[in-house]
């Protein structure tokens, strides 16, 4: 919920007597003419509720604005209420539950959507507080988003075992995907083109062509809910993550299952998480056992074990390709961001945070990564020192996602609070050219 759209406690009838706000908490007072005083409950301004309202979202998150007027002093006070610990400047608040998805546009800077357990997904822009789409509605909570690779169209995937398709320019439906038996635990998209690819709760991943609305593939071979999955950045293989603790490499037109990694030295139990480096040649990926491995997916073969997290591995992200040391940052439920030297499998740095490391991205192509935190905290580190840069504060409860806006300047959070927030960069932009 807003700020502007909390309860008013000074705003009460006239005739419930006196307003218990004391000499002490008036910031500023301005003398008037009686003459001049406003009808403070007039009627007509409670219907003048703006696009903002409707749509809850707020250009610029600032403090909660309460005016009393008192036609016996004949005075306004104003009584600005700041919260101090809100460091977002706009916060999107339409959702009615807990937030899970969260896409920022690869093209327009501004454009972000969000889904939730409300089983709504929203388009809005940062900065632009007048303007919000509402997507068509799934049946149950929307798990997963994400933009196609030139930005023209959006993918939402809900527990209800669909995928459906948007213009994102307008929010307009332009087809809907079904097949999974389960819920959709994500969705990707080619790099370069608008093949959809969506992993389920019934152990299937389903492949679609989004401008033919048609189905491609359907591959079987994991025996759990498949947890986590990509396009190579080449675009010429599909590598998935399973509860069932396997990994498999497969041909996204014969369906084939080129490697299945699962055993020793893998990982014990279920992958969370997973990322694909930048020259398609390694997959790594975390689990809930606590563990990290990295896979050749040439080979098919684990090279490198990463122990350090005691706890589940929550997050996991290969450093930009531009990168002048092989790095990779993971995070975990045991309180820890850990960043790899990829050259010697060993921790560069161990970011500690107050609690769990839920979320994990680079910022373009800098040094600077940042993390989102189970106690609502997004913070930003210097992969290079190891040292905290920032941390912004806002959310009241633990932070599900994270992502940068394509011109780097802002990142995005959505929360267990039911809220979105944005956060602004522009401090460390110097530092990241």
């Amino acid at each position: 919920m807003s700020n502007r759209d909390m309860n008013n406690p000074a705003m009460e009838e006239e005739d419930e007597g006196d307003v218990f706000l004391g000499e002490s908490d008036v910031l500023h007072e301005i003398d008037v003419d009686g003459e001049d005083l406003p009808d403070a409950f007039d009627e007509d301004d409670n219907d003048n509720d703006n696009e903002d309202e409707v749509f809850g979202t707020n250009s610029i998150t600032t403090s909660c604005v309460l005016l009393c007027v008192s036609e016996l002093y004949g005075s306004f006070f104003f009584f600005f209420f700041v919260d101090e610990n809100d460091d977002s400047v706009h916060t999107f608040t339409g959702h009615k539950g807990e937030l899970y998805a969260l896409a920022c546009s690869p093209l327009d800077p501004t454009l972000v959507a969000t889904g939730g357990g409300d089983d709504k997904a929203f388009l809005w822009k940062i900065g632009n507080g007048d303007w919000a789409a509402e997507l068509p509605a799934h049946k149950d909570s929307v798990s997963s988003l994400a933009f196609s690779y030139d930005g023209q169209l959006l993918a939402s995937g809900g527990l209800d075992g669909v995928v459906q398709i948007v213009d994102a320019s307008s929010g307009t439906l332009k087809c809907v995907l079904d097949g999974p038996g389960s819920g959709i635990e994500w969705v990707k998209w080619h790099p370069r083109g608008h093949i959809v690819l969506a992993g389920s709760e019934d152990c299937s991943m389903w492949m679609w062509n989004a401008d033919k609305e048609a189905y491609l593939n359907m591959f079987s071979g994991h025996n759990q809910s498949v947890t986590c999955g990509d396009f190579t950045p080449d675009g010429k293989l599909i590598c998935t993550g399973s509860d069932d603790a396997s990994l498999i490499v497969w041909n996204p037109k014969t369906c084939e299952s080129i490697h299945v990694v699962k055993g020793h030295p893998y990982h014990t139990e279920g992958l969370i998480c997973l990322d694909i480096n930048s020259n398609s040649s390694l997959a790594i990926s975390g689990s809930k056992d606590g563990s990290v491995h990295i896979v050749n997916i040439v080979t098919g073969k684990v090279v490198s074990s990463l122990s350090s997290h005691t706890e589940s591995v929550e997050c996991v992200k290969f450093s930009p390709s531009s990168a002048t040391i092989p790095m990779a940052a993971t995070g975990g439920m045991d309180k820890k961001l850990v960043i790899w030297d990829l050259q010697h499998s060993t921790p560069r740095f161990i970011c500690e945070h107050a609690e769990g490391v839920t979320c994990v991205t680079w910022i373009g192509t800098s040094k600077y990564l940042a993390t989102g935190c189970a106690d609502g905290t997004v913070s930003v580190w210097d992969s290079l020192l190891g040292n905290c840069v920032h941390t912004y504060h806002g959310h009241q409860d633990a932070v599900q996602s994270i992502s940068v806006s394509a011109n780097t300047e802002f990142i995005v959070s959505v929360s267990v609070d039911h809220t979105a927030r944005v956060y602004d960069t522009s401090e460390f932009q110097n530092k990241m050219e």
